[in-house]
């Protein structure tokens, strides 16, 4: 090169690794051919070469014709009788790749283990697989036969058009189980690749290339299918513990709390309230005569009522409150931030209402009764078996006086005396 960063002479071995001919090359800067990125500290190295310094082992990135990208490692000095650069220069290109598969895939198995929850997971997967392909955008979707496909995650704001052509790429790729890439006339290219695991694929990966490297190299889209097998086992793994976290924690039937995180958080709002002065209340809910819609209808049809009941109870109650599945058709809630018993009461008496609403349920109208005990923190108990105990005997005696209805604890008081 000259001193400007013109070539001046390549040897016959720059076609294979830049893809030009030599004399396509000659009289051109470099900066023509030099990844954008790289451009900085490239010229830097060259003013330092022109001033005489010896430079080994420099790296820097070109853009081949094809528009892929090449690592080169050279050795550089200044001959001062030419008055120009001379360089050596070796493709260290597949020792790149493999350093960074190694990177990524030490990247995504920390993501997978230090990520809280699935969505962070997939945030730092974009981040990680927007480091080694250029992007413009990105989106992880997951599939289940069940389910179907859904775009689970999305980089920044994507438009309808965006949005239908990345679905109908990633259903196209999970249904082959294979890579895709699709170019169309005034968009960067599209690339998407399954999510295979041992047990089938799980979803896919979509990313659109940039307006500067519109298409993408085949080396890329190997990197990001062997990228894409180790974000499949991440996710797999993390989707697992979940479902465990989840099984562990909640009511399998109605995704309510189950008793366990029930009383957990029962016993941080104890704490809460003492501090506080506050008030709290205690709801034992108990559907009535639910044994005789199984007798009738049978278990499934009694499993789908409690479920409509727990979706019910949730949007009955308010934001702050908390409600659980105990077992068969025993529920309890519990109320926190109440000002009086009064406010217990009422809300009590709305999920009652909002329980005795028909069910319709295959075909059939069901109407099942709910009869609800009402204790209160701390006139009716300071700990929790205290509280549960006292709201379960006002449930009982509820049941005794007829059901449908609410009795709060130590009164007998019924808000609705009259059966609907």
């Amino acid at each position: 090169m000259d001193k400007k960063g013109s070539f001046v002479f390549l040897s016959q071995a720059a076609e294979r690794i830049f893809g030009y001919k030599p004399e396509e090359m000659v009289g051109h800067s470099m900066l023509e051919f030099i990844h954008p990125d790289d451009q900085g500290i490239t010229l830097a190295a060259a003013e330092q070469i022109n001033q005489g310094e010896l430079k080994l082992n420099f790296e820097n990135r070109y853009i081949r014709k094809d528009g892929s990208v090449v690592h080169l490692l050279w050795s550089a000095r200044w001959s001062e009788d030419k008055q120009q650069r001379v360089a050596v220069a070796r493709d260290i290109t597949n020792l790149k790749n493999t350093q960074r598969r190694q990177a990524a895939l030490y990247a995504i198995s920390e993501a997978a283990y230090a990520a809280d929850d699935i969505n962070q997971l997939y945030q730092q997967v974009h981040q990680i697989i927007a480091s080694l392909i250029p992007m413009q955008s990105f989106s992880i979707a997951s599939y289940e036969k069940s389910a179907g496909l859904s775009l689970s995650y999305r980089s920044g704001d994507s438009k309808d058009a965006d949005v239908a052509l990345a679905t109908e790429l990633c259903n196209q790729v999970i249904q082959r189980g294979e890579s895709a890439l699709v170019q169309s006339e005034s968009e960067p290219q599209w690339v998407a690749v399954p999510l295979k695991t041992h047990s089938g694929v799980i979803g896919a990966l979509l990313a659109q290339n940039t307006v500067q490297a519109p298409y993408y190299s085949h080396a890329e889209l190997e990197m990001l299918e062997f990228v894409a097998i180790q974000v499949a086992v991440s996710i797999e793994r993390m989707q697992m513990l979940a479902k465990l976290k989840f099984s562990a924690l909640y009511d399998q039937l109605t995704s309510l709390l189950n008793r366990e995180l029930f009383q957990d958080r029962m016993q941080s709002a104890l704490a809460r309230a003492g501090r506080e002065q506050g008030i709290l209340a205690l709801l034992y809910v108990d559907l009535d005569k639910l044994k005789q819609v199984n007798d009738s209808f049978g278990h499934l049809v009694g499993d789908e009522l409690l479920q409509q009941a727990a979706k019910r109870l949730r949007q009955a109650i308010r934001h702050t409150d908390t409600a659980a599945r105990f077992g068969g058709d025993e529920f309890v809630i519990l109320l926190e931030q109440l000002p009086n018993e009064d406010l217990a009461v009422q809300l009590a008496e709305n999920i009652r209402q909002a329980l005795c609403q028909p069910y319709q349920i295959k075909g059939q109208q069901l109407a099942i009764k709910p009869s609800i005990g009402v204790a209160l923190y701390p006139q009716h108990g300071l700990v929790q078996h205290e509280l549960i105990l006292r709201a379960d005997e006002a449930m009982y005696q509820a049941k005794k006086a007829g059901g449908n209805r609410v009795v709060l604890s130590d009164r007998m008081l019924a808000v609705n005396q009259t059966v609907n």
